[in-house]
């Protein structure tokens, strides 16, 4: 790194430091992040109503195995089979989970990121380049432990009971109540070191993507307004980028929560019998139905994120 890079570097993750007049508070979150987290908190609603029909397909193709017969033969047939046996409502089912955790996941984002980037940011306000990866990683592995892992696990059990002939699950409360009284409190945290390494590589790659068109856009200008559109477009650029980078983390993380999780004994385990049994290629299941998703769930989500924080600023100066 050369001397101007040296200097424009901080360190996002390091610890605050403590002085005589600042004491404790240091080590609260300030206005700002709490901000961010409410921000995040009514973006996340907002987003997962409008996104979800896709998020359902991609898990049941994911989690639909290579045999002889396959359950779906594509994106629409599994769209005509839900509809058929469940209605509408069917491309819905599991909306409870993740609109429950979309809530805290997305506010727990954002604030994470905008606690880190107030350590980082220079002078002027600008975030160094590898600053805008250590950020959107801190934010990523951070709402993977807090909000993804618990929510992401009961939302494909959800959706795996409903394959079933006789579904276990009659509802949100019932079914986590069934899984917490069968598989225990563990039973919400499957597949946690994937989904940290899948949230913590999608927010690096997202927010480095988003954040550095940002700063073109801008001319190098924090000050500069962006266009809420314009950000929408960077946010589904960062999202397509990011499926394609970390997809195979994605169906790993999704046979590990799934009601046949019992077949692997671990992350490792479960990505060697797939690569052995399914080939390569089935690590890129669901990628079509998971990139128009994300694409439009980013974009939506950076989008709605600074029209929700503008709003904001408003009202509630920091």
């Amino acid at each position: 790194m050369d001397s101007q890079g040296s200097k424009d570097f901080k360190n996002p993750l390091g610890p605050p430091s403590m002085t005589r007049t600042g004491g404790v508070k240091n080590y609260l979150p300030s206005q700002k992040t709490v901000k961010g987290i409410v921000a995040g908190g009514f973006t996340g609603a907002l987003e997962i109503c409008i996104t979800f029909p896709t998020e359902y397909v991609k898990t049941q193709l994911q989690l639909s195995e290579k045999s002889v017969s396959p359950r779906y033969a594509g994106i629409v047939d599994c769209v005509k089979q839900t509809v058929k046996s469940h209605g509408v409502k069917g491309l819905y089912r599991g909306l409870s989970v993740l609109l429950y955790g979309s809530i805290p996941k997305v506010g727990v984002r954002f604030g994470t990121f905008e606690q880190l980037k107030s350590k980082a940011i220079d002078e002027r306000g600008n975030l160094a380049p590898v600053n805008r990866l250590l950020c959107g990683l801190g934010a990523g592995v951070m709402e993977a432990i807090i909000a993804v892992t618990p929510m992401e696990t009961i939302k494909v059990k959800f959706i795996n009971d409903q394959q079933a002939a006789q579904p276990k699950f009659k509802g949100f409360s019932h079914g986590v109540r069934e899984i917490i009284r069968t598989q225990g409190i563990r039973g919400t945290y499957q597949g946690l070191v994937p989904t940290m390494l899948k949230q913590g590589s999608n927010q690096a790659m997202r927010f480095f993507v988003v954040e550095t068109l940002k700063d073109w856009y801008r001319g190098g200008d924090p000050n500069k307004k962006v266009n809420t559109f314009v950000t929408g477009g960077f946010g589904a650029v960062a999202g397509a980028i990011s499926v394609f980078g970390n997809n195979p983390m994605d169906v790993v993380k999704t046979r590990l929560q799934g009601l046949e999780a019992h077949r692997y004994r671990g992350t490792w385990d479960c990505i060697v019998k797939i690569a052995k049994n399914e080939g390569f290629a089935a690590f890129y299941k669901g990628t079509v139905p998971r990139l128009s998703r994300v694409c439009l769930d980013v974009g939506i989500t950076f989008a709605i994120y600074d029209i929700v924080m503008e709003q904001f600023n408003k009202i509630w100066k920091t």
